[in-house]
């Protein structure tokens, strides 16, 4: 973990950041006072992107037994873990800030899937209060959760390039307008995005929707290279993967919605600054003269 490059583009973020959003934020009814703390935003941040990018499975043991022991130098304002808890709920607005400036650049090759994330384990659903009303039940072909759905679109070298979450009960199919604003090109996704209304209406903002077809439906024309990328469609399959098992975007231990909005904002931006991230290695020039 390199712990300096980090903090000093968070620190530049947050100093142009806070006081543009400390401009609109509405005025409290109660005089409070605005003490400055020991550990600064930018600080916040910082730490909750290292956790995800430590290995560490639980952040009380990361802060207690890593921070606090080895990164008191770096850090020398620390507080306790309660405080440091309270401290994560007002980095959840500069923290998706910054997840939208660590944006990849759209090649004309991108991919499109989405996964679960379970806030509960299925046992416990009927007795689930926390995200009551916000969550809902999904079902993926490993079965239902309760939860939600991260959408994902990414590049053919591995980067972020959009996201949305929805309850889990949502069609893989609505977010995609959204998603693929920026995009241009071509858009690799797998059956669940067979639709010829998104096909057309994506076909206006001058981005091709390509899937497989199902087995009782008239085969169509693909040409050798969008053959060859459609089996390299598992390339999100792998980033899910790493965001799942590496940065730990999904656990079930969540005590509110901006403590699981904190998480995965983190848990995204710290595979942003991953330097081996999946990618296809193609030359896209070169691959799109194969016919």
């Amino acid at each position: 973990m390199d712990i300096l490059p980090l903090f000093f583009e968070i620190d530049e973020f947050c100093q142009t950041f806070e006081p543009v959003w400390n401009k609109h934020l509405l005025a409290h009814i109660c005089k409070k006072r605005n003490r400055r703390r020991s550990l600064a935003l930018s600080e916040v941040m910082t730490i909750m992107v290292l956790f995800h990018q430590s290995g560490y499975r639980n952040l009380k043991q990361f802060y207690l037994e890593f921070v606090c022991r080895y990164l008191i130098v770096e850090f020398p304002g620390l507080v306790s873990y309660n405080r440091f808890v309270e401290f994560e709920r007002d980095a959840l607005v500069p923290l998706s800030a910054y997840l939208q400036t660590r944006r990849g650049v759209c090649t004309g090759i991108s991919f499109i899937d989405s996964t679960k994330l379970a806030v509960c384990e299925n046992l416990r659903i009927p007795q689930h209060r926390q995200f009551t009303g916000i969550a809902a039940r999904g079902k993926t072909t490993l079965g239902w959760f309760y939860g939600f759905k991260l959408h994902l679109t990414v590049s053919d070298r591995g980067e972020l390039l959009s996201w949305q979450v929805t309850p889990g009960n949502i069609d893989d199919r609505r977010p995609v307008p959204k998603l693929a604003q920026r995009l241009f090109g071509k858009l690799f996704g797998d059956l669940g995005y067979l639709s010829e209304p998104l096909k057309i209406l994506l076909k206006e903002q001058n981005l091709e929707l390509i899937t497989k077809v199902k087995r009782n439906m008239k085969n169509k024309f693909l040409n050798l290279s969008d053959k060859l990328l459609l089996r390299k469609r598992a390339i999100i399959e792998t980033v899910f993967d790493q965001l799942k098992n590496i940065s730990q975007i999904e656990h079930t231990r969540h005590r509110s919605f901006w403590n699981f909005l904190v998480n995965l904002a983190s848990g995204l931006i710290a595979y942003s600054w991953r330097e081996k991230k999946p990618s296809l290695n193609y030359n896209v020039k070169d691959l799109y003269l194969v016919h």
